[in-house]
C-alpha cells in the first residue's frame, strides 16, 4: 500500500496513528488483523446468544435447551438457531407448539416439571 491508501485507512485513529506514516502503518495492520479475526468471532458469538435465547425460552416450558434440540433432530424438524431464536422472541405460541413436539420426540422431555410462577402462589395473611 502507498502511503496514500495508508493514510487513508488510519482516518480517526488517535494521535500520531493518523498522520505520520510510519506509526500510521504499523496501526492499520494491526486493525486489520484485528478486523480479518473479528469477522470470525462475531458469527461465534451469534450463535452463542441464539443458543442463549432458544435456552431461555425452552426453560420456561420446563425443557433444557439440548434435550429440545435433540427432540427436534429426532422429528427432523430442521430450522437454524437463528430461526428458533426468533420465533422464541416473537412468536411464542408457535414455539411452544416446538417445544410440545420436541416433547412428545424424545422420552427425556416428557417427566419435567413445569416451574411455578410467583404469581401463582398466594400467601393468606
Amino acid at each position: 500500500m502507498n502511503k496514500k491508501e495508508i493514510l487513508k485507512l488510519a482516518k480517526g485513529f488517535r494521535g500520531r496513528a493518523k498522520n505520520c506514516i510510519r506509526i500510521a502503518r504499523e496501526r492499520v495492520e494491526k486493525a486489520l488483523q484485528y478486523s480479518y479475526r473479528d469477522r470470525r468471532n462475531k458469527k461465534r458469538d451469534m450463535r452463542s446468544l441464539w443458543i442463549q435465547s432458544i435456552n431461555a425460552g425452552t426453560r420456561q416450558h420446563g425443557v433444557n435447551y439440548g434435550n429440545f434440540m435433540h427432540g427436534l433432530m429426532k422429528e427432523n424438524i430442521q430450522l437454524n438457531r437463528k430461526v428458533l431464536s426468533e420465533i422464541s422472541m416473537h412468536e411464542p405460541y408457535s414455539f411452544r407448539a416446538l417445544v410440545d413436539i420436541s416433547r412428545n420426540a424424545f422420552p427425556g422431555n416428557k417427566n419435567v416439571v413445569l416451574p411455578t410462577r410467583k404469581a401463582d402462589v398466594s400467601i393468606n395473611v
